[in-house]
């Protein structure tokens, strides 16, 4: 398991990287410039010449990435903010919470509606909620999040003035931001459910264990569900970090303070250290949650665990010579009887000899 673990936090590390070289060379290559943003458009070439050499503008393309790359591996340093003269991780820290905290419920509701819904549609294939439900999933998984976030706000807040339009004063602006965040989730994990408890229940334990006389409800949720939510738990862990990410959009829509906002207000002032940061953010918390993913995923599975596992190598079979030199026994050890594969090659070396 340590190895198993160990290896996953060391594919991180490309990732992280992949993502800041791609940023930072999306921003260098750019044709805006952040001391002309601040400045405005009357400032001369001569002041916006200077202010680009304070801030380290004018330097070569991989001098800037390497002494950025330095300070964030290094120091866990993202860098000044150029329009808001603060430091990005203090920027970021005031406003990831709300973010987080968002992805969360919305992945929580998509978890409540999409489990049942995928368990209902599997035990009741081919009925009329199956195809309803199926209809549903679809749907929310072809609508943009922006769009649909659109039309909560038009019909419930705008229309029926059910909750409020914009901010976080109540309880009730949270009820659209986290449905539009949770709508593909939803459908996700609708989808996912269905299809692995399909696959569970038309297996031979299933039939045995409705043969035996056990009930419905013993049967699908004692042996068909645990079994079922092994590839839902790793689909819950991906709709974890997209939605945790995804709520930039939804953010900007309803004008809640989160990340969202700020990297749109970064994006046009031509912020790239700000940027940079919220990127690089997001794609830790995209890393995180699928190594969250592939421990919870490695608990409840243990083939994964037997893969990465550092056991010493099985004893081979400790012959003993009989009476008669033609006959030959064989003691076989415990932990062979337990690991079939390597009583098998101990057999073949056996006839080797």
């Amino acid at each position: 398991m340590t190895r198993y673990v160990i290896k996953r936090l060391l594919l991180m590390i490309p990732i992280l990287v992949g993502a800041i070289v791609i940023v930072f060379t999306i921003n260098y290559f750019s044709s805006g410039s952040p001391a002309m943003a601040i400045l405005g458009t009357s400032a001369t070439p001569e002041n916006i010449a200077k202010v680009e050499h304070e801030w380290g503008l004018d330097r070569p393309y991989l001098v800037q990435l390497g002494e950025y790359l330095y300070h964030v591996f290094t120091k866990l340093d993202l860098g000044t903010s150029y329009s808001l003269k603060r430091p990005v991780t203090e920027l970021i820290g005031e406003r990831i919470g709300i973010t987080v905290l968002l992805g969360l419920l919305g992945v929580a509701v998509a978890v409540v509606i999409g489990i049942p819904l995928g368990i209902v549609s599997a035990t009741r294939q081919y009925s009329i909620f199956d195809y309803v439900s199926t209809t549903f999933a679809v749907i929310l998984a072809a609508i943009p999040s922006f769009w649909l976030a659109l039309m909560l706000m038009l019909l419930f807040a705008v229309q029926l003035q059910w909750v409020p339009v914009s901010g976080l004063d109540t309880w009730k602006n949270w009820i659209l931001p986290v449905a539009s965040v949770g709508a593909f989730p939803v459908a996700m994990i609708t989808r996912m459910t269905r299809s692995s408890m399909l696959e569970v229940v038309h297996q031979d334990y299933i039939r045995t264990a409705r043969a035996k006389g056990l009930g419905s409800g013993v049967v699908i949720f004692r042996h068909a569900l645990r079994n079922g939510m092994i590839p839902v738990t790793a689909s819950i862990g991906l709709m974890t970090g997209l939605a945790m990410t995804g709520t930039i959009i939804v953010e900007t829509i309803f004008n809640i303070p989160g990340l969202g906002t700020l990297m749109n207000a970064s994006i046009n002032k031509y912020d790239y250290t700000l940027t940079q940061g919220i990127v690089l953010v997001c794609a830790a918390i995209i890393c995180g949650t699928n190594f969250i993913t592939d421990l919870v995923y490695a608990l409840i599975d243990p083939r994964i665990r037997a893969q990465y596992s550092s056991g010493k190598r099985p004893p081979r079979c400790r012959r003993q010579e009989s009476a008669d030199p033609a006959t030959v026994k064989c003691t076989t050890s415990p932990d062979m009887l337990a690991n079939p594969s390597a009583r098998n090659s101990t057999t073949e070396e056996q006839d080797n000899d």
